[in-house]
């Protein structure tokens, strides 16, 4: 029976569980409005009551996910300023390196996967592309939501600008999370049939030293001593470079 520790508190559990939420909201009535010459946009919109309670109920979910994305960014500043937390979802060149390892492994020039730690090149990328992208969002429905009162200090040529950034990084968030978030984080094969570390908080000691091998080593030292030793000896006996 695996053992399992602690990966994600409660807190960016329920985080995770907020964003998809409304993620999924903002899609869902945000798309009738980007199609709406499409005949399924107009079934949709009947079906909620009318465009302006479509509107009614994207604006919503946008402010709430406004005060959400504040109140993670100030909890991440408070905490990375108190030594709470590593600053382990900052980009490094190791990242980078990570890279190119992987494109090796998977093109079969290299019999080793990257060694990663806590979080890995794509969960970093994943994560700044929702911190950026979601500022995109939150600024630009802003200037949707109030464009009279902004033009008064602002050209008005910011209003279709806005509609035009707004709407298209939504159609490309979509996508990244349907095509690469969803695959890498719960389909892909070394994980199926799914991922549910992000929803009970735990992962299993064999995943961790699997997935995150520097991680393993730093909260298991003794451990992975032993298992350095075995993998040296096991190099020697085949002939092969241990890389």
């Amino acid at each position: 029976m695996s053992e399992y520790i602690v990966r994600f508190s409660v807190r960016q559990r329920v985080e995770h569980a907020a964003v998809m939420t409304l993620f999924l909201v903002l899609a869902i009535t945000g798309f009738p409005q980007k199609f709406y010459d499409a005949g399924w946009a107009a079934a949709f919109v009947d079906l909620i009551g009318g465009i302006g309670r479509l509107r009614w109920i994207h604006r919503a979910a946008g402010i709430v996910f406004a005060v959400l994305s504040v109140g993670h960014l100030a909890a991440l500043v408070f905490e990375t300023a108190t030594g709470r937390v590593a600053m382990s979802m900052i980009p490094t060149r190791k990242d980078f390196i990570d890279v190119i390892q992987q494109l090796r492994y998977y093109l079969r020039l290299s019999e080793t996967h990257a060694r990663f730690d806590r979080f890995d090149y794509r969960e970093k990328f994943e994560y700044w592309g929702l911190v950026f992208g979601g500022l995109i969002m939150v600024t630009t429905g802003f200037v949707l939501y109030f464009p009279i009162a902004l033009t008064r200090y602002l050209p008005g040529e910011l209003i279709p600008v806005a509609k035009v950034a707004h709407s298209n990084e939504g159609l490309m968030a979509f996508l990244v999370v349907i095509i690469w978030h969803i695959y890498n984080a719960h389909f892909a094969p070394d994980i199926f049939p799914f991922n549910k570390t992000i929803f009970t908080g735990r992962i299993s000691i064999e995943h961790l030293k699997k997935e995150h091998p520097l991680e393993y080593e730093r909260l298991f030292p003794d451990a992975a001593g032993e298992t350095e030793v075995r993998r040296q000896a096991a190099a020697k006996e085949t002939g092969k470079p241990d890389v």
